[in-house]
């Protein structure tokens, strides 16, 4: 398995992958065109000589080498809101208080705001079901920290996810039904795939631009702020243990956390290091050790079974060629495993 960036001939398994995932990715469309232009744009991005971030956006695969097949993806936007604004709901206290009637009350508020506009964020995570288990999950998600720590000055210093808020079984959004459907007379899923397409203007016209006073909200939706989808539960506890924190930024529309971390504080991006790379046999207990060839147009990431506290990092023959490398090169390596 080997994680590089996507080109125009992988657009067919990466539709495949998007009809899979069905209408939950919006960030990962069915639809040729939105995908060829996602394509466009990495290797734009990556063929470009950039000293800071912008809204370049670098999208990835998993490809199974055995089969040739793209079995999985994942991005990177540099910065968010350079081109379209991004929009959060930010979770706040007001105190109200009348000292003639001796009444003190504190109120919870939900205020649109642009607050994370510049942040680079992580983003299109999908697995084919068919790879799902083992470390290829992990794989896909920790390979953009890699990618991070060879070419920092291409994002910010604040490093963002959101996360897929909760909705029942009929993917229905309590807070969306509570509160977005009132603005936008439409289902989630639609307010949901627009602002997929990038055009985010709807939402300056139509939300509202007062706060909102969460105890004006239903009981459900006030519940399901803050809360993953429990699909999302594993994805959010990974984020965590590489140092993500929850800081009361909200989805607009389902109320689903955003997290965020300083780049250089994400445990994978501290943590992996520089090493030469050589043929062997690794010598006494091994570990899954993520690799990348530090190269920015043939970026590769794999992983082998070797050490990492040494001088050298010993892999085999095969690694060498899927990373597309040779004895002696230095490359950047990691744990797959977060040591707490």
């Amino acid at each position: 398995m080997v994680i590089r960036p996507a080109q125009h001939t992988d657009l067919k398994d990466i539709l495949a992958l998007a009809a899979s995932a069905g209408t939950g990715l919006t960030t990962l469309p069915n639809d040729p065109v939105r995908i060829e232009d996602k394509i466009k744009n990495s290797v734009d991005a990556i063929s470009r000589d950039i000293v800071e971030p912008g809204p370049e956006y670098y999208f990835f695969v998993l490809e199974d080498e055995v089969t040739g097949k793209v079995v999985g993806t994942c991005a990177l936007v540099a910065a968010v809101g350079m081109d379209e604004a991004f929009y959060t709901y930010k979770l706040s206290t007001v105190v109200n208080t009348s000292h003639d009637l001796g009444i003190y009350n504190k109120h919870k508020i939900l205020v649109l705001c642009n607050d994370y506009t510049g942040a680079t964020e992580i983003a299109t995570l999908y697995l084919s079901p068919d790879y799902r288990g083992g470390i290829n999950g992990r794989l896909l998600a920790k390979s953009r920290f890699l990618f991070m720590a060879d070419f920092p000055q291409r994002f910010s210093d604040k490093v963002i996810a959101e996360m897929r808020g909760f909705s029942d079984d009929q993917g229905r959004s309590p807070f969306w039904e509570s509160l977005g459907r009132r603005f936008f007379s439409m289902d989630f899923a639609k307010a949901d795939a627009i602002s997929g397409l990038g055009s985010n203007q709807f939402i300056a016209e139509l939300m509202p631009q007062h706060p909102i006073y969460v105890d004006m909200l239903s009981d459900d939706a006030r519940q399901a702020i803050g809360k993953v989808h429990p699909d999302t539960s594993p994805a959010l506890a990974m984020l965590k243990r590489e140092g993500f924190r929850y800081q009361n930024y909200v989805d607009i529309f389902d109320a689903g956390p955003t997290i965020e971390v300083p780049k250089d504080q994400i445990k994978t991006y501290r943590a992996s290091r520089l090493v030469p790379i050589r043929v062997g046999k690794p010598e006494g207990e091994t570990e899954a050790i993520m690799i990348s060839n530090r190269r920015l147009q043939e970026f590769r990431t794999t992983v082998f079974e070797t050490r990492i506290d040494t001088d050298e990092l010993i892999v085999s023959q095969e690694v060498l060629d899927r990373l597309q490398v040779k004895e002696g090169d230095t490359v950047r390596a990691a744990s797959l495993r977060n040591k707490r």
